[in-house]
């Protein structure tokens, strides 16, 4: 399996000081999230990239014994993994895939089943959920990263969700952390930051 570098590229705001809480207000992390969300929102060739996750991805899929993957719903440039998800789903019979909702701010994600032809309706935040389907527990999640680390420690948008749903979850599912090499950087992990089992770039899978 290919292994992307072990450093950060270009300077960004530090992250040095651990957080004490899943939904950290600090400011140097705030600085730090905008900053890489600026970063990926102009990341040259993108669909070249796009293109080498996929590649990736779809390789560490067929690898992991998964059957029911919990995926996101792309926003902010996010790697958007829906095309891949259905051809995933349409490769063997009794895969499931599904997609979270929030039911209020502090606790785990629900995760509800999807298809391609699920109804969607409007979340919390504005994020589409499917309507209606029935809730499932997913083996292994992909899990959006703002930035994350070469230890496989994630930073996301701050709310803390996907911390307190792996720890929620049962038999804790595979994580799969998805980004971007020009997102890779030093992260203090905070108290409640729960690392990937997996990162998949476009320089590969590690």
């Amino acid at each position: 399996m290919a292994h992307a570098p072990t450093g950060p590229l270009d300077p960004l705001p530090s992250s040095s000081q651990p957080s004490s809480a899943p939904g950290d207000p600090a400011p140097e992390r705030r600085a730090l999230r905008a900053a890489l969300l600026e970063r990926r929102a102009s990341l040259a060739q993108r669909a070249q990239l796009d293109a080498r996750i996929e590649a990736e991805l779809a390789a560490l899929l067929d690898w992991l014994p998964v059957h029911c993957l919990g995926f996101y719903w792309p926003i902010q440039q996010e790697f958007d993994a829906r095309g891949l998800v259905a051809r995933w789903l349409a490769a063997a019979p009794g895969r499931d895939a599904a997609l979270p909702a929030v039911s209020r701010p502090g606790v785990p994600l629900d995760f509800h089943r999807w298809t391609p032809d699920t109804p969607m309706r409007e979340g919390r935040y504005g994020i589409p959920v499917p309507d209606g389907t029935p809730a499932v527990t997913p083996d292994a999640l992909l899990i959006p990263c703002v930035g994350f680390s070469a230890r496989k420690f994630r930073l996301g948008y701050g709310g803390g969700f996907y911390d307190r749903t792996l720890a929620a979850l049962p038999g804790k599912p595979v994580a799969i952390g998805i980004g971007y090499e020009s997102c890779r950087i030093d992260l203090a992990p905070g108290a409640h930051d729960i690392p990937m089992d997996w990162v998949v770039t476009e320089s590969g899978r590690f």
